[in-house]
């Protein structure tokens, strides 16, 4: 063939490309554009996760997480007694010992993918850190003096097991919310307590937890969150709201005052600590619970709802939801199901308009682990009621319990089914 002169095939391509850019401009030139933008933005994404704005809002995650299930009595299993300290005092206090004490097996993938293929979204790993923090010195055989108390770094091993059950969970493609758990609450053990005094006593080791928590996370994606505590009370141990075991009179505003004030101070460093920490934690999604993870539920007090009108945002709405618990007694579901109703209008009104956040679940239950009609009835009203109000929920362990864990198999299949019916 012959061979034209390479600026005439030049000049012609460019007369021809022309002619056609001309004619083509106003039809294809934007929707071209648009098309380059999209492409440029998930090249974006795929080669650098931490850009900024990329991460999903908390928002538009919550709708996607789908049904959520906890892996209780696990990884948060610890001593809880001051004046018995049994772990560790009588094992080897490996990440296993840990693990198993309080009759769960370990962990598995198997198990996790097992949540997965039934229609699982989401897996809450509830984790108690103190036992593997710095240096715990007993006496008296079994006694903690915590005093004592020295050090605040994560042992290397407890990290690492934690770090593989996260990835258990992220490798099937699902959320993962990985909390501070038995780290709170109403056991002599729980070192983190709702109140102003209490807070500026643990700050610093709270802080360096989450330093370290953070660091080791920071370049996972956005389907990892973090939660900042768990069930946080006041010096009282104070159960529905702040100061309600101050006797005699249920109530002590200032113990009240106190403990709210304690609880925002807790959010707003957890906050701050994992959004310095690097990486992709400038925009992960965040949990902060609510005093006690309590949920206002019911009609008995006034001061029911304290817990979620005196809880302060610690940062602008984008990348931040607010989470309670809510226990019931299926057997009574019936006589229930008006607050069942009634709960879910305060989320709303006091977490999603007043706060301008998404509402989490982060536990849930009938009051048993059996599998009985009654708490398949319930089970299927709750998990409906949340699928329309737009909350993320996480069923409180029994799904699949002890023993079962380890085939795996369900425990519960009637309650499993009905909880996952809405999002099917």
């Amino acid at each position: 063939m012959r061979k034209l002169p390479f600026i005439i095939i030049y000049a012609a391509a460019f007369l021809t490309f022309g002619l056609l850019a001309a004619g083509c401009h106003r039809l294809d030139g934007p929707v071209r554009e648009e098309e380059e933008q999209q492409e440029e933005e998930q090249e974006q994404e795929q080669e650098n996760p931490g850009t900024p704005g990329i991460f999903e809002l908390a928002a538009d995650a919550i709708p996607k997480m789908g049904a959520g299930w906890n892996l209780g009595n696990t990884l948060d299993s610890n001593s809880n007694d001051l004046d018995n300290m049994w772990i560790e005092a009588w094992t080897d206090r490996t990440p296993a010992d840990y693990e198993t004490a309080w009759g769960q097996p370990q962990a598995t993938r198997a198990l996790i993918h097992m949540f997965k293929e039934a229609g699982f979204g989401a897996i809450r790993v509830p984790v108690t850190w103190y036992p593997h923090m710095g240096t715990i010195t007993l006496h008296d055989q079994t006694k903690w003096d915590r005093t004592t108390w020295t050090g605040t770094d994560v042992d290397p091993a407890w990290m690492a097991r934690v770090k593989e059950v996260v990835d258990y969970v992220i490798d099937e493609g699902m959320y993962c919310i990985l909390n501070v758990h038995h780290d709170t609450g109403a056991e002599s053990a729980a070192w983190l307590v709702a109140g102003e005094q209490e807070f500026e006593a643990a700050k610093d080791r709270y802080k360096a937890l989450w330093q370290q928590i953070a660091d080791v996370f920071k370049d996972y994606g956005e389907k990892l969150w973090f939660e900042s505590y768990n069930e946080m009370l006041d010096p009282y141990d104070s159960w529905c709201f702040a100061s309600f075991n101050v006797q005699p009179a249920r109530y002590d505003a200032a113990v009240a005052a106190s403990a709210y004030k304690g609880i925002n101070s807790y959010a707003k460093l957890f906050v701050e600590t994992v959004r310095a920490s690097g990486g992709n934690n400038a925009q992960r999604n965040l949990v902060v619970n609510t005093y006690g993870g309590c949920s206002g539920a019911g009609s008995w007090n006034g001061h029911l709802l304290e817990p979620l009108t005196q809880l302060q945002l610690p940062e602008k709405p984008g990348h931040i939801a607010v989470q309670v618990h809510s226990y019931w007694n299926a057997d009574k579901f019936a006589a229930e199901k008006s607050d069942i109703d009634k709960f879910f209008r305060d989320l709303k009104t006091q977490i999603v308009d007043r706060l301008g956040v998404p509402a989490i679940i982060g536990e849930w239950g009938g009051g048993t682990n059996e599998d009985t009609l009654d708490n398949a009835q319930f089970a299927k009203y709750f998990s409906q009621k949340a699928h329309d109000a737009g909350v993320a929920a996480y069923y409180w362990m029994g799904l699949s319990d002890q023993d079962d864990r380890s085939v795996p198999k369900w425990s519960m299949t009637r309650a499993k089914n009905v909880i996952l019916a809405p999002y099917k």
